[in-house]
C-alpha cells in the first residue's frame, strides 16, 4: 500500500539525540493531558521512553478509547494500529501516526480487493454462507469491516483459539457458525491454532491470491476446513528449527519461547508459544538465572533483557532483524509531530470512514463477545 510521508526538515534530521529529547519533552509538557502517546512493544527505545502506555496493538487502542480526555493520540506503531485506535476512540479524538510509511508488510499481503475477489471465486465452487471469515488484528480496517459484514470476527494471537472455536465448534459445544474458515492475512497463526485445536494438514489449505482458485483444486476447497491466506510476518518467518537446535546446544537448560506467527515447525520444537503479552509473562515467571531465547521482534527482546537483570534474554535468531516498518518511528518524527501539535497543526491524522468504522467495530465487538 502506497503511503507518502513528507521528508523532515534538517532541523530534525540533523538534530542531536539530546536536542530531540529536549524538544519532545518540552512539547509533551506543553500539550499536557491533551496528549496520549501509545507505544507498541516492538518500538525502538528512543521513542518508547516517551510512551504513556505500552502494549500490543489492540490493548493500546482500548486504552485510547478509555482516555476520553486525550484530544491527540499519537500511536508509536504502524498504520493498521492507528486505524483501530481511530475506530475505537471518540469523534473528538484525533489519532496520529508519526511516519505514514510505518505500515505492516503482513497486513499489506491481503487487501480488500484481493479478499473480495477470493470470496467471489469461492462462491463459485462452494457455499460461502458456510464460510466464516476471520481476520487477524494485523489487517486493515477495510478487512475488519469485510468480516464484520459477513458474520465473521477479528482475532488476536492470544484469542485465535477462542475465535476459531466459536466459528467451527471443534470442542463440541453444539453451536457451529460454518463449515470452513477463511483466515487472513497470516497463514502461520491460522495453522498453529488449527493444530492446537486438533486439525491436521489434511484439514488445511493455503490460499494464494495470485493464483487461479488460490492455487487449489475445487476438491481442495470443498474438503478443507481452514483456508489459510498466503501471508506471513517478515520478522517471525526468519526463525527456524535450526536456531532452536543451536540454542539448545549452547544452553541445554535454556528456555525457548516463540510467537505463534512463527512457522509450525518452529512452534513444534519451542518450549512455550504465545502472544507478545504471553512472552512478557513467560520471561517474568521464569526462574532467576534462566537463559531464554525469544522468537519475536528484537526491540522487545532487548527491552526484556534490560528490564530483567536476573535472567539472560537473547534473540532466537542471532542475526537479529528488526521490523523495518516499526523502526520507521524514530525520535525525529516524534519530535516533529509533537511540535506540530503545539503549533496547532495536525499532520498525519489517520481516519477511517464512517461505514468502514461501523462494520469494523462490529467485527471487533464480536471478538470481545467471544472472548
Amino acid at each position: 500500500m502506497l503511503r507518502l510521508q513528507a521528508a523532515l526538515t534538517e532541523r530534525y534530521t540533523r538534530a542531536t539525540p539530546e536536542d530531540l529529547a529536549g524538544w519532545i519533552g518540552a512539547a509533551k509538557a506543553s500539550l499536557g493531558d491533551r496528549l496520549l502517546i501509545l507505544g507498541h512493544h516492538y518500538q525502538r527505545e528512543e521513542v518508547m521512553r516517551w510512551a504513556d502506555a505500552r502494549g500490543d496493538s489492540f490493548g493500546l487502542s482500548r486504552i485510547a478509547a478509555e482516555r476520553h480526555g486525550a484530544e491527540f493520540v499519537v500511536f508509536l506503531g504502524v498504520h493498521f494500529m492507528a486505524e483501530s485506535a481511530d475506530i475505537l476512540t471518540g469523534d473528538h479524538q484525533q489519532v496520529l501516526l508519526p511516519d505514514l510509511n510505518a505500515g505492516c508488510s503482513m497486513a499489506d499481503m491481503a487487501d480488500l480487493e484481493e479478499v473480495e475477489e477470493a470470496w467471489e471465486v469461492l462462491g463459485e465452487v462452494t457455499d460461502v454462507d458456510r464460510i466464516v471469515p476471520v481476520t487477524y488484528m494485523n489487517s486493515s480496517a477495510a478487512l475488519k469491516a469485510f468480516v464484520g459484514r459477513r458474520g465473521g470476527a477479528v482475532c488476536t494471537s492470544s484469542n485465535a483459539r477462542a475465535v476459531l472455536t466459536w466459528a467451527l465448534d471443534p470442542e463440541g459445544t453444539g453451536i457451529r457458525r460454518g463449515d470452513k474458515v477463511l483466515f487472513f492475512p497470516d497463514q502461520h497463526l491460522g495453522r498453529n491454532t488449527g493444530f492446537e485445536l486438533g486439525w491436521g494438514d489434511a484439514d488445511m489449505r493455503v490460499w494464494n491470491p495470485r493464483l487461479a482458485l488460490g492455487g487449489l483444486q475445487e476438491r481442495d476447497v470443498k474438503e478443507a476446513t481452514l483456508l489459510l491466506w498466503k501471508g506471513h510476518c517478515s520478522v517471525h518467518q526468519r526463525f527456524r528449527p535450526e536456531h532452536v537446535a543451536a540454542f539448545r546446544a549452547g544452553h541445554p537448560d535454556g528456555i525457548v519461547v516463540v510467537h505463534p506467527e512463527c512457522a509450525h515447525d518452529v512452534v513444534e520444537v519451542a518450549d512455550q508459544v504465545g502472544s507478545t503479552d504471553f512472552i512478557i509473562r513467560a520471561v517474568a515467571q521464569a526462574p532467576a538465572g534462566s537463559v531464554i531465547a525469544v522468537g519475536t521482534e528484537i526491540h522487545l527482546v532487548d527491552r526484556l533483557d534490560r528490564e530483567t537483570p536476573d535472567k539472560t534474554i537473547v534473540s532466537l535468531d542471532p542475526l537479529v532483524c528488526p521490523c523495518s516498518t516499526m523502526s520507521r518511528i524514530d525520535a525525529p518524527h516524534l519530535a516533529w509531530i509533537l511540535e506540530s501539535l503545539v503549533a496547532d497543526e495536525v499532520p498525519n491524522r489517520i481516519t477511517v470512514d464512517a461505514e468502514t468504522s461501523q462494520w469494523a467495530k462490529v467485527a471487533l465487538e464480536r471478538m470481545l463477545a467471544i472472548t
